[in-house]
């Protein structure tokens, strides 16, 4: 197996792997063959799913002409993550991760396809429980994906592998969302349905090639009855957690975005409503597009003009929240699409320094062994604030609150976070960067 380099978290990276040089990712797919089908294999899903996204929002718009359907809708693809994610984070660390993304992909293929059965408007419910279904079995692959990476790249190799994969992300956003829009339009959302499977085929044959060997855990001589469970590793996670307190922290990271998620349903708001007239919609499309494009921009920037350092990565966190905070704050008083535009891409430059920074400091502070349950318990927490986010919003909409306004609150949230970190960083400004 690949070892990773340890190096002082303050030590700058190896200049030829530096995020704002082309030649870099040239370097790592050139050297790392490894790294390469695993991020192709991901783009290839990724891409799948929304082409997914798409077709299910044209599907109940067409059955039922009701938002609250798609609404409803979302909160089933969030909550699962909310209630399996500690059992994902346990299976991620105890049996092999290979195993677990090869069968979440195959699984998947059967599931997406049987969303071909919603026909009529009584089938709908159907919708909800396969989505339910799909994003369970996506709560298992998820913190076996990003607990598996580090396993992959050196240490110097991980800041570029994570800038990689959250810029790869922002594109499919960007990218699938249109395409699969397209295909849904010209040749009906079944096509894009059946595109999205076989995409999880072809993840799931890629990954059968990879070499992504298993480190199963020490084994008790005599084993109790709850080390059969799980629950023996739902502690020591629990525990491990606990005692450190900058894992604890950065676990906090994403959630203290999802505050504010509600902010994705007013998107589609603004572009179907505040933004369009006479009934003519379809800008939601648009802002989603610059919202990936902003994804994309926002780590590679940051890394850029403030450094990899870990000190670094901990001040753009800092400073992205305000950031997100004062683009939403202008989105809402933005009088049509075109001035919209270029808040929603700095507040998306915001929010993705604070997903991939989050995501690359637990790569790099947490052992192997913890991983999984992680990211798992990472994930669980935010699906529940942002599912919470986003039904409140839904209610303020439904209760007749101006879109503007609901905007501009949710625009201040983003300051609560903010001033955590602020005065997380300065209580802590002598020990953030030691190893």
């Amino acid at each position: 197996m690949k070892t990773n380099k340890i190096l002082n978290p303050d030590e700058q990276p190896n200049p030829f792997l530096a995020v704002g040089r082309f030649q870099s990712y040239k370097i790592l797919f050139t050297t790392n063959s490894r790294f390469r089908r695993f991020w192709l294999a991901g783009v290839i899903s990724n891409l799948g799913n929304w082409f997914n996204y798409i077709a299910i929002f044209v599907l109940l718009t067409k059955l039922t002409g009701s938002g609250g359907a798609v609404s409803w809708f979302l909160i089933a693809k969030f909550i699962p993550s909310t209630f399996l994610g500690p059992a994902a984070g346990v299976i991620a660390d105890r049996f092999s991760r290979k195993a677990i993304m090869i069968t979440s992909d195959l699984l998947r293929v059967f599931i997406v396809l049987a969303f071909l059965l919603v026909r009529r408007p009584e089938d709908v419910w159907l919708v909800y429980v396969l989505a339910l279904m799909q994003e369970s079995i996506w709560t298992f692959n998820d913190p076996a994906r990003k607990a598996s990476v580090p396993n992959l790249c050196t240490q110097e190799e991980l800041i570029l592998a994570n800038a990689l994969s959250g810029a790869t992300w922002s594109v499919m956003l960007a990218f699938g969302a249109a395409l699969g829009g397209l295909i849904s339009h010209l040749y009906g959302w079944e096509t894009a349905i059946v595109v999205d499977a076989s995409t999880f085929l072809i993840s799931a044959l890629m990954l059968a090639g990879l070499d992504l060997p298993h480190a199963a855990p020490e084994k008790k001589e005599k084993p109790a009855w709850h080390d059969f469970t799980g629950f023996t590793e739902l502690r020591q996670g629990c525990k491990y957690v606990s005692s450190n307190r900058e894992v604890a922290t950065l676990l906090l990271v994403k959630s203290g975005w999802a505050l504010s998620g509600g902010i994705l349903v007013l998107l589609t708001v603004f572009g179907e409503q505040v933004f369009s007239t006479g009934g003519q919609g379809g800008k939601s499309g648009i802002l989603y597009s610059v919202r990936g494009l902003g994804a994309a921009l926002g780590p590679i920037l940051a890394w850029h003009y403030f450094g990899e350092t870990k000190k670094a990565m901990y001040r753009s966190i800092s400073l992205s929240f305000f950031v997100s905070s004062g683009a939403y704050i202008l989105f809402s008083q933005a009088p049509t699409l075109l001035w919209a535009l270029p808040f929603v891409l700095l507040g998306h430059i915001g929010g993705s320094i604070q997903w991939v920074f989050s995501t690359t400091l637990l790569q790099q502070i947490v052992p192997n062994q913890f991983r999984g349950r992680v990211f798992a318990a990472e994930m669980a927490l935010l699906t529940l604030i942002l599912s919470l986010s986003t039904y409140f919003t839904g209610l303020g909409l439904d209760h007749g609150i101006d879109p503007r306004l609901l905007a501009l609150r949710l625009a201040l949230i983003f300051l609560l976070p903010g001033t955590f970190w602020v005065i997380y960083l300065h209580l802590n400004k002598k020990n953030i960067g030691r190893g």
